[in-house]
């Protein structure tokens, strides 16, 4: 074999020569999310991973080959990766590893919480009925309309189930990206539908809450909501478990590894391979468009929900109630709950509404997940 030979064989293996431009449109997309995370600091530990699976699979689609499909029957790496999200397994871990991270102390101190954590679900809802007027079935439209809980891991959870798995990269990265931008989203709509006087409603200090109520709170809610949502049990049960393993005290190491090394191994696995689920073939097309469409009125009205009966909320209480917490009901934990502490600061510095909007905040993941099971009870799943 001559030297011109070989240089052109090994020029053909380079992904120069194999890529799409629909791939170097990804890769360009990969680089934008990668300065978002790195440089403005939108959600590092999500976009970080699921930006560079996007590039990965960009330049080497191999990586996400199946086994069947190859000659010597091995798969490629984020292949296997991939698989623990079909399996509904690092949703359910990570759902896990929030609870033990998350204190459900204001929203058992502020029951009412519950309330505008539901509210905020009406983003769910339209878009349900957003997308089959889109043209989605059923199913696609139920996995497609829970981006509007702004909660990732459910999202990947709900599409898996409903076997939505060809639409699970554009709704994943649709979920997450929803999730880093609520800093972004979020503000001009609360702002809209609130005045000034409603931003500086500053709210009375929440009640201590004791230990026997936040151990008996994961009992209860688990017995509760998976007695009438069986199908929630993967995604509320291990949310649950994770908080009992923090607020019991007799298992520091469990509740120490479920929040810690566990949790963020889960996310390195369930970041990369989501965002290597983002091939241009996958990717590049008019559904994925209308699902990030869709995703951001979701959002949007998840939002308005939420803030709208924060409104009501007000006026019944007599104004002790300020409306911006309801906008945390999304479920973004805690990023939701902090930019509703910044609006309100931004209309007076002295306003501390984070412990408070941590109420709705937590219970908008329950809600999510609730939502999720409705659909597939909906769905016979």
């Amino acid at each position: 074999m001559s030297i011109l030979d070989t240089l052109s064989n090994l020029g053909q293996q380079t992904a120069f020569m194999n890529l799409t431009w629909g791939n170097y449109v990804m890769i360009i997309v990969a680089l934008v999310f990668l300065y978002l995370a790195i440089k403005k600091n939108y959600e590092p530990l999500l976009l970080v991973p699921i930006a560079f699976g996007m590039l990965l699979v960009n330049i080497y689609p191999d990586i996400m080959m199946r086994p069947s499909d190859s000659s010597n029957g091995v798969g490629g790496m984020l292949y296997y990766f991939y698989q623990l999200d079909e399996w509904s397994l690092l949703p359910s871990l990570i759902f896990m590893g929030v609870g033990a991270l998350t204190d459900f102390g204001p929203l058992i101190a502020n029951p009412i919480s519950f309330l505008m954590g539901a509210a905020a679900q009406l983003g769910i809802y339209v878009a349900y009925f957003l997308a089959i007027l889109f043209g989605f079935n059923g199913k696609a439209a139920a996995a497609i309309s829970i981006i509007g809980g702004a909660d990732g891991p459910t999202s990947i959870f709900l599409a898996t189930k409903l076997g939505q798995t060809d639409l699970l990269g554009p709704i994943a990265v649709a979920a997450y990206s929803y999730m880093s931008l609520v800093p972004i989203i979020q503000p001009p709509i609360m702002k809209f539908f609130t005045s000034e006087e409603d931003r500086k409603i500053k709210m009375g200090q929440l009640r201590p809450v004791s230990k026997l109520e936040k151990v008996l709170f994961p009992i209860i809610i688990t017995i509760v909501v998976c007695m009438l949502l069986p199908t929630t049990a993967p995604l509320v049960g291990m949310l649950m478990l994770g908080n009992l393993f923090r607020e019991s005290g007799v298992v520091y190491q469990l509740a120490e590894t479920a929040s810690n090394a566990m949790m963020y191994i889960v996310v390195i696995f369930l970041g990369t391979s989501v965002g290597a689920t983002t091939s241009a073939a996958a990717f590049l097309n008019v559904s994925t468009l209308k699902i990030v469409v869709l995703g951001l009125m979701a959002f949007a009205f998840g939002t308005f929900g939420g803030v709208m009966l924060g409104q009501v909320l007000k006026k019944v209480t007599h104004g002790r109630i300020n409306p911006l917490i309801g906008s945390a009901g999304v479920s973004a934990v805690p990023m939701a709950a902090r930019v509703a502490q910044k609006v309100g600061s931004e209309a007076d510095p002295t306003n501390f509404l984070l412990m408070h909007a941590m109420g709705p905040n937590v219970a908008g993941v329950i809600g999510t997940a609730v939502a999720a099971g409705t659909f597939m009870a909906i769905y016979g799943i």
